[in-house]
C-alpha cells in the first residue's frame, strides 16, 4: 500500500525538493506539501479510508485535527467513521478548541494529521483534548517523515513512512552552502 501512498503524493505534485524551513523549524531538502494532495478529494477520501480502517474496530467518539491540514483530514475520517469531527486552533502560544466544540469528559479522540516531522502539533492537540477530560486513544497522520519513531504513548498509524532528513538551522549544510532558503505554506 505505500507504493500506491507515494504515487499518490508524486501524481499530486506533493513532494518538493530544494531548501525548506519546516513548521518546526527544521531545515530540509525535502517538503511534504499537503494541500498539493488534500486539493484532490478522491486521494483524500483515500488516505483518510486508511486512517479509518486501521481505527474501525477502537472505540471512536470524535476525530480532532490540528488546524489547517488536520481540519479536512479530521472531517474526512470522521465521515468514514460516523462519528463527530472537530479540529484545535492556535491561540497565542497554545493549541485550543474553540468555535464551541466541546468533548465530553471520557469521550475517545483519535488525532489525525498531515505530515508529522517532530510531533509538536499532535502534542499540542493531545493537551488540549486532555484538559477538555478526552481520552487519546491514537494517532493518524498522512505521512510520517520523523527521522525516529516518536512515541506519544498510544498507536500512530501512517499512510506512508518515509523518514526525511532535516537539520537545525545552525547546523545546516543547505545553508552552509548558499542554497536559498524557502518558506512554505504561508510562514514567515
Amino acid at each position: 500500500m505505500s507504493d500506491e501512498v507515494l504515487e499518490m503524493f508524486k501524481m499530486a505534485g506533493a513532494i518538493k525538493e530544494g531548501h525548506f524551513l519546516l513548521a518546526s523549524g527544521l531545515h530540509s531538502p525535502v517538503y511534504w506539501e499537503k494541500f498539493r494532495i488534500l486539493q484532490y478529494p478522491h486521494y483524500t477520501e483515500k488516505l483518510c479510508h486508511l486512517i479509518a480502517q486501521h481505527f474501525k474496530d477502537q472505540k471512536v467518539d470524535v476525530v480532532a485535527g490540528p488546524a489547517t491540514g488536520g481540519i479536512i483530514l479530521a472531517f474526512e475520517t470522521a465521515r468514514q467513521l460516523g462519528v463527530r469531527s472537530i479540529f484545535a486552533e492556535k491561540m497565542g502560544k497554545i493549541r485550543t478548541f474553540r468555535r464551541d466544540f466541546d468533548i465530553t469528559p471520557g469521550e475517545h479522540i483519535l488525532v489525525v494529521d498531515d505530515i508529522l516531522t517532530t510531533g509538536g502539533s499532535i502534542r499540542e492537540t493531545i493537551s488540549a483534548i486532555g484538559k477538555l477530560g478526552g481520552v487519546v486513544i491514537g494517532i493518524g497522520v498522512l505521512v510520517d517523515r520523523s527521522q525516529e519513531k516518536i512515541d506519544f504513548g498510544v498507536p500512530l498509524f501512517s499512510c506512508l513512512r518515509a523518514p526525511t532528513v532535516t537539520y537545525p538551522a545552525k547546523e545546516c549544510p543547505l545553508c552552509a552552502a548558499h542554497i536559498p532558503l524557502v518558506a512554505p505554506g504561508g510562514q514567515s
